[in-house]
């Protein structure tokens, strides 16, 4: 007499077995880039409101660009004005850098804010944490006066201000602390002073292995105006 199988052999429990530890990593591998990529996304969303801001404090300033904050050191004055982190926040309608402080309510790791990036929410908390940098060659507060949107050549090609360590105001690729930081998936989003924002892969810039590449045909640190390397001053 015949007689029905019951259950599964050793050899078909294995592979079912397999089978599922496949489609948990390949599932847990496309929830991991789908999350990436929204931060990523989230991320883009901030510089884009940063390059809408600089527009507008342009056009209100006579063409003047906001101050770049400190330079090669992490920030600590935060209450002058005119560095980007306080004049820019007003435009979407957030209080500055300085009065967040005063508050008692400043930026840090994994907070919703057009200051924080998403992707850094594992990133080391400094006194002052601004996820974004500005660009280190864009007025400085050496100079007299700040750029002029008018005399920075081809704009579209010039950074106004990127990914950055939490603990800088400025930020230009280099093998230093203040580097540019490349963490969507080892690219870097940038916001270029005509308001376009781009993924760059941090290699390609020059993140953490030097200072910028000017021959680079997409994408300039350099104001082009003249003077001294102002990423060596304060």
């Amino acid at each position: 007499m015949h007689r029905s199988r019951s259950g599964f052999t050793l050899i078909e429990l294995l592979t079912v077995t397999a089978i599922i530890s496949i489609l948990t990593v390949l599932t847990t591998a496309a929830v991991d880039n789908a999350l990436q990529q929204s931060k990523a996304t989230s991320c883009v969303s901030n510089l884009r409101q940063w390059g809408m801001a600089l527009a507008m404090y342009c056009a209100d300033h006579d063409g003047y660009t906001p101050r770049r904050g400190q330079g090669v050191q992490p920030v600590w004055i935060i209450n002058r004005p005119d560095d980007w982190f306080n004049a820019l926040p007003p435009y979407f309608g957030q209080l500055s850098y300085n009065d967040a402080v005063q508050q008692g309510n400043p930026a840090k790791p994994g907070d919703k804010s057009v200051f924080v990036c998403p992707s850094a929410a594992g990133e080391p908390q400094y006194a002052n944490f601004l996820c974004y940098g500005m660009n280190m060659y864009l007025s400085p507060w050496i100079r007299p006066e700040p750029h002029k949107m008018q005399e920075l050549p081809n704009p579209s090609q010039l950074a106004f201000m990127s990914d950055a360590p939490g603990g800088w105001a400025s930020t230009i690729p280099s093998s230093l602390g203040y580097s540019v930081i490349a963490r969507h998936n080892g690219k870097a989003n940038v916001v270029f002073m005509d308001g376009h924002i781009q993924s760059f892969d941090g290699k390609y810039i020059g993140c953490g292995t030097g200072e910028p590449n000017p021959e680079l045909p997409d994408i300039r640190w350099q104001t082009l105006t003249g003077g001294v390397n102002q990423a060596v001053m304060p």
